[in-house]
Formats: structure tokens, sequence, C-alpha cells
């Protein structure tokens, strides 16, 4: 009984330090524009419990567990010093403290740290780019609740507006907000929405979103309801090639595109952290590839890198999607017009040729197929590749394990060691792509890796990390 007093005991104690910790969190968000986040899980707007499961999934991927008794303190230093716009993860700040303080006071330590972004470092604000979503579809409400999520935080990406056809209901703007309140697989709005009928506005959290209704992309002029220069985010696919987008263009108001599908002739595919420094600023159109091509680019960039990739093949489990069929009925492409709940369909997938798009030294050396199963969200993709370097499990694991924490790759590739994880704990999952390491198989050269990837959630993390660095508004990050 002693045992569990003192648990419970412990329990408590770390729960109002938690407690203590949401405004200090809120202060540098709202006050400094800094966002911050334990091992890139962020911890803005999160609960108590949120954030003491934060801390708990780092013993997955460190030796030792870490606790708030060593984040707090390293966020109340951060909330008395004048900072600039950044990213900030106490985490991986209080872990490295706890190796390499080298008998430097935490103060000290910290301050150190971030003296690249305090007083006359830090980096300007910027004014601010107009954001306006064409569709507002699965990946357009998504896109919607991350812009209004960083909308307090300095993001510098402004979300005025949405474009959706007609629906024909005498209540079509409340349908579309209650599914931007309400979602089945990813849970409510985090915060308040209501509806202005008589304007057309979606208010969510105090953002202002103007709805308009059109069929097509070239009749709107955007300068009447206050938009400019804006960047217009095409959810749609129905359009993915230079001509088609290019009525986005046509617009008034509109200043540069981009496609969340993979986009066909001389379009720029991106996949943020493996090639957006392509991306120019005269680009006008641009597309952030497929969710598939995101998941699986960054590992295979670094798997390529460190061992060199010979040839492969991408085997993708996919969940299914709208183009599918609830019950069978006639569908133009092959194996589609099957009840997607009820089967698993075989079906070409495009994403192992698109990596080249964004990693050209594998252009040729990757085949692919998919299979479209009966679950909502959250894909798998299984990468089979035969390697240039020999290496072991252990080996190949550790290596992922360090991409995940502390390479130029962090945002997009995560690492999970957990033996009981299935594709629903990967709902909401901001990486691109999560190797699961108790999965990975070595035989000399040859390897099978196992990605799980939010193919709706995490793309959308995807998509909107492109959009900050066509804005110029990508912070600096600290660790």
């Amino acid at each position: 009984m002693i045992v569990v007093a003192d648990r419970f005991q412990d329990w408590k104690e770390r729960e109002a330090l938690a407690e203590s910790m949401i405004p200090l969190i809120g202060q540098l968000y709202r006050n400094h524009h800094v966002v911050t986040s334990v091992y890139g899980r962020p911890v803005i707007n999160r609960s108590v419990i949120n954030l003491l499961k934060a801390h708990k999934f780092v013993r997955q991927i460190e030796d030792s567990e870490l606790s708030v008794r060593e984040t707090y303190p390293v966020l109340d230093i951060l909330s008395k010093l004048d900072l600039g716009p950044s990213r900030i993860d106490i985490g991986k700040l209080a872990v490295d403290y706890r190796r390499e303080g080298n008998g430097l006071s935490l103060e000290d330590y910290v301050t150190e740290k971030v003296a690249g972004i305090t007083n006359g470092n830090k980096q300007p604000l910027s004014e601010g780019q107009d954001v306006v979503l064409y569709g507002f579809g699965r990946i357009g409400r998504l896109m919607a609740r991350l812009l209004v999520e960083r909308a307090g935080g300095g993001s510098g990406l402004n979300l005025r507006a949405v474009v959706v056809r007609p629906g024909g209901a005498d209540n079509d703007l409340q349908k579309r907000a209650s599914l931007l309140r309400r979602d089945s697989v990813h849970g409510s709005f985090q915060g308040t929405i209501s509806v202005d009928e008589e304007n057309s506005i979606i208010y969510a959290n105090g953002v202002g979103i103007q709805v308009i209704y059109s069929n097509a992309p070239d009749s709107i002029d955007y300068t009447e309801y206050g938009i400019n220069n804006a960047i217009v985010v095409d959810n749609t696919g129905k359009w993915r090639d230079k001509e088609g987008l290019g009525l986005h263009l046509e617009a008034s108001g509109v200043s540069r595109v981009l496609l969340t599908a993979p986009g066909k002739g001389d379009i720029k595919n991106v996949v943020y952290g493996v090639n957006h420094n392509d991306i120019l600023p005269e680009d006008q159109i641009l597309s952030a590839a497929s969710c598939t091509t995101n998941a699986i680019t960054p590992v295979l960039k670094a798997i390529n890198d460190q061992f060199g990739v010979e040839h492969g093949h991408v085997e993708t489990v996919h969940s299914y999607t709208n183009d599918q069929n609830l019950i069978d009925n006639y569908h133009k492409g092959e194996r589609r017009g099957r009840s997607a709940a009820l089967n698993m369909v075989i079906t070409e997938t495009g994403a192992a040729k698109a990596v080249a798009k964004a990693l050209p030294e594998l252009e040729g050396k990757l085949t692919g197929n998919a299979i479209r199963v009966p679950t909502p969200n959250v894909s798998l993709a299984i990468l089979n590749l035969s390697l240039a370097k020999e290496t072991d499990v252990d080996a190949l694991n550790d290596f992922l394990r360090e991409t995940s924490l502390h390479s130029s790759l962090q945002k997009q590739v995560d690492y999970v060691t957990s033996v009981e994880a299935v594709s629903s704990d990967f709902v909401g999952s901001r990486r691109a792509g999560v190797v699961d390491g108790q999965a990975t198989i070595v035989d000399g050269k040859r390897c099978v890796l196992y990605v799980w990837y939010d193919n709706e959630f995490g793309y959308s993390c995807q998509v909107n990390r492109i959009l900050q660095y066509m804005c110029g508004v990508m912070y600096p990050s600290i660790p």
C-alpha cells in the first residue's frame, strides 16, 4: 500500500507541474510566437493529460523516461527570455542538458542554446500570407484545422476563404461548418465554431473563413473579399497540369497555386524535407505530391544516403478513399467499383515512380503496387530494398531512430518500437511516415521496412510545411 500511495502522490505532483506549464506554453506562443514541443509532439493548446502522455512517449525512443520535473524548469527559463519567433523542443533541451550539461547551470545552458533567437538576433515576423482552400473535403478541412491552430502564433499563414461548389441544401453553410466541427476519424475540432449566414462566413476560434461558392477557378474575384496575393491550395485534384491549375492564376487576388495531389507534366512535385529547396520565387504552380510519396521518400532518402539503394519494391496497404464505392457499383477504374468497405482491392500506384521526381538518384530503381483495405485512415508502406552495403537489424534501426530525432528529416520521419502498435495508433501523426522498428527485417544487403502514415493528417502537415516555406515563415528550430 505504501508503494501505491507513493505512486499516486508522484502522479499528483507531476499533474500539478503539467498544469503550471500550460499558461507558460500559451504565453510563449501568443506573446513571442514560440511553438513548443516535446520530441516533436506539439504541446500548444493541449490538456494536462496530453502533456503527460507526450512525456511518456519519450521512453519509446530514448533509454529512459522524461519527466515534467525536467521540462518545467526549461519552460520557466524560456518564459523569462526575450525570444523571437521559433520552434523549441523543450523535451530535447531537457534530455540534452542531462547528457551534456558539463557542469553548467540549467539557466546558463538553456540561455546559451537559444542565444541565436534572443534580443538582437530575433527573426522578424512575417507580414502574413493570405491562403485560400479550393475544395473543402478531407484534406481541405484538415488544412483548415492546421491553419486555425497556428493562427495565434505568428505563423504568417492567414486562412481567408474556402471555395466550394454550391451544394443545393438550404442549410449548406451549416453543413460545411458541421463537417469542420465533427470528424469521425480525427475527432472534434479543438475550439469553437460559429456561422454568419448573412455574410457566408464560418468563424473557427475567431478566424473568419469566407465561404465562396463557385464552379470555376477563374470566375472568382478574391479582391472583393479583401484577399490579395493569395496562395490557393487546390484540394480537389480536378486539375493536375499547368493548363488546368493555371485557371486559378486568372482570378484576381491570386499569386500562386499549390496542388495537394501528384502534378503532371513539368510541375514540380515537392516532398518537404527532401527537395523543398528546389522551390524558386518564380514558381507559381507547385504540387505537394501524394500522401504515399511523402511517407516513403524521406525514409528512402535517409537509407540511400547511408547505405545506398540498388533497387526495391514498395507495396502500399492503403485505406479506402472517396474515389471508391461503398457498395458494388459502376466505376471507370479497374476493381474500384467493388465495395471498399468489404474488400481488399489491388490497384496501381504511381508513388514509387513519383519518388524519383523528388529524389532523382532513385530513378528507375523502384516498382510499386497498392492494396486498398477496409479502414478509413492510416496506411502502411512496405519497403523491400536491396542495399549497396550490408547491415543488421540493430544498426539499421539505430540509424532510423537517430534520423527521427536529430537529422534534417526529423519532422518527416518518426520511429516507434511498441510491440502492440496498430494502424489506429497513428491517427493524428504529424510526421510524413513512422518507421515500425519491431517489424524491420534485415538479411545482409536486403531489408524490409514497414512505414505507417496518416494519409490524411500527416500529409496535410507536409502540405502546411510547404506553404510555410513558400511564405518564408520557417522559423528557427531548437535544438
